[in-house]
């Protein structure tokens, strides 16, 4: 079966060792992240690792897109944060199980196709603003906290941290120069981990954000009442984080698609998501979504299946069980030097290249699309908004492109042959076409070239055939085809058009 996790022929063609050790990469980069996220919300650090393990874990065996990796992402935890502040854990575990039942449902329904409508300016502007947020997020780890002050780190300590961070980036922008057999990300984290670790160099530590280590997560029901008023409560912030994940989630599954050009399923991701969501709200999860940033590390280390998501979700439950003294002592500047090398990975510099032969209004919606992203954070509000703005200038530019020729035959029927759509955005200029009043008394409509694709069109051709009846003419509507006959077939109930058969011209005639 093709949706096996893997048959015996795909697994030939695997190369085991570069699963391993993307997996392992990506557990090391995904650690800190989730541990802040966590903090950020106002939550027990574990909470974060657990939804990094449980998210990961679900979606590499349930997922539509191999090569994906699923964590607590802070695209969705921010969602809830005013859920956690104003009703307690206990409710964001709750909105996470509804947001997992929604994410399922669009999986099951087939609606995660939708994302196909997401234009190429939404893409550039939604990876652009990512990449200088995931960036940003590193410039913040230049930072410590004393006596619950956060202030920039001076003098040594910002030395030894600004050292490393470069040392890590020269690593990873030089090793795949030598060998590519190894992931350089990784091979810069055991370097710079070695070098402070031999030399007792005094940085920025994993522990110094927080503690690693705890226990299996145990299954737990949301203590909350089970009534109308919960769910009123929980259920817009549900709703949210949904479609915040969804969006973001079935982004990377394009945007991987795209890198390893294979096809991914996304309404199986959809639907993966959301049993991962669900199980994270019953056993202590903060709940997540695809990550981006991890996704480009695992494809950059080489990883093109589902055992690499699977290793590093493993990695981060063994690290929880038994491994966490050792990964607290990771130097933070080794993970923050691989992520500003995913940042400029994330990247779209092509979008530079490209943008003197790009039309103004793909400029604008890119620009528009990156600050959004940058400045609230929120992906799906910046995604929505630039697909909103992509379909008005579609619409605009669909509606001016509407025209008509005009002729009179033999026999002095005039003859109207309209080119392009005609739908909501282009009947006012459909109707300014006409000439009513010095028209002869038997006009034809030809639709050959054009299409009836809405209400408002069915209005449009209403007013018209109102306006020669009334000056005592007769129109006939040609060539029509099947699907536009049925829309005004479907609307005699809502307004006056009565379509029957001209055996003069063989057409659709409205009297």
């Amino acid at each position: 079966m093709q949706t096996t996790f893997l048959n015996l022929k795909s697994f030939r063609n695997v190369n085991i060792k570069n699963e391993v050790l993307a997996g392992l990469t990506v557990a090391m980069t995904m650690i800190p992240e989730s541990l802040s996220f966590a903090i950020l919300a106002g939550l027990s650090p574990l909470t974060g690792l657990y939804a990094a393990f449980l998210m990961g874990i679900v979606t590499a065996f349930l997922g539509g897109r191999p090569g994906m990796v699923s964590g607590g992402a802070g695209a969705t935890v921010v969602v809830l944060i005013a859920l956690a502040a104003s009703h307690g854990v206990e409710y964001l575990f709750a909105a996470v199980v509804l947001a997992g039942i929604i994410q399922f449902l669009v999986g099951v329904l087939k609606l995660g196709k939708f994302v196909r409508l997401i234009p190429q300016p939404v893409m550039y502007g939604f990876l652009n603003g990512l990449a200088v947020i995931i960036f940003m997020a590193q410039v913040a780890q230049f930072k410590v906290v004393e006596n619950g002050v956060s202030s920039w780190m001076e003098g040594s300590a910002l030395a030894i941290m600004a050292g490393l961070t470069v040392l890590t980036i020269a690593i990873v922008f030089v090793f795949p120069k030598i060998t590519k057999a190894v992931p350089a990300s990784l091979v810069s984290i055991i370097v710079v981990f070695a070098l402070v670790y031999f030399l007792d160099i005094d940085t920025k530590k994993v522990v110094d954000i927080a503690s690693v280590s705890g226990s299996l997560p145990s299954f737990h029901i949301p203590n909350i009442p089970f009534n109308m008023e919960t769910l009123e409560i929980i259920l817009p912030y549900a709703a949210i984080m949904a479609g915040v994940g969804l969006i973001e989630s079935l982004l990377t599954l394009n945007m991987v698609d795209e890198i390893t050009n294979t096809k991914g399923h996304s309404n199986k991701e959809a639907c993966a998501q959301g049993i991962a969501n669900i199980t994270n709200g019953f056993f202590g999860g903060m709940g997540g979504c695809a990550m981006v940033a991890q996704t480009l590390v695992n494809i950059d280390a080489g990883a093109r299946t589902r055992i690499s998501a699977i290793i590093g979700a493993v990695t981060i439950l063994v690290i929880i069980l038994v491994g966490g003294p050792v990964i607290e002592q990771i130097p933070m500047a080794a993970l923050v030097g691989v992520m500003m090398m995913v940042a400029i990975g994330t990247f779209e510099w092509i979008s530079f290249r490209i943008v003197t032969k790009m039309p103004k209004s793909d400029i604008l919606v890119g620009i528009l699309v990156a600050i959004i992203t940058i400045l609230l954070h929120n992906l799906a509000l910046a995604v929505l908004i630039g697909v909103v703005i992509s379909a008005l200038v579609f619409a605009w530019e669909s509606a001016k492109r509407i025209r008509a020729r005009k002729y009179v035959d033999d026999k002095g029927v005039k003859h109207y042959e309209i080119f392009g759509p005609l739908f909501f955005g282009s009947t006012a200029v459909f109707l300014e076409k006409f000439d009513v009043v010095n028209d002869p008394d038997e006009v034809v409509i030809d639709f050959k070239e054009s299409k009836v694709a809405d209400m408002s069109a069915i209005e449009a051709l209403n007013k018209i055939t109102e306006k020669y009846h009334a000056q005592g003419k007769k129109l006939h509507l040609q060539h029509l085809s099947r699907d536009c006959r049925q829309l005004l077939k479907n609307a005699e109930s809502v307004i006056d058009v009565n379509i029957i058969e001209d055996p003069t011209y063989n057409v659709m005639t409205n009297k």
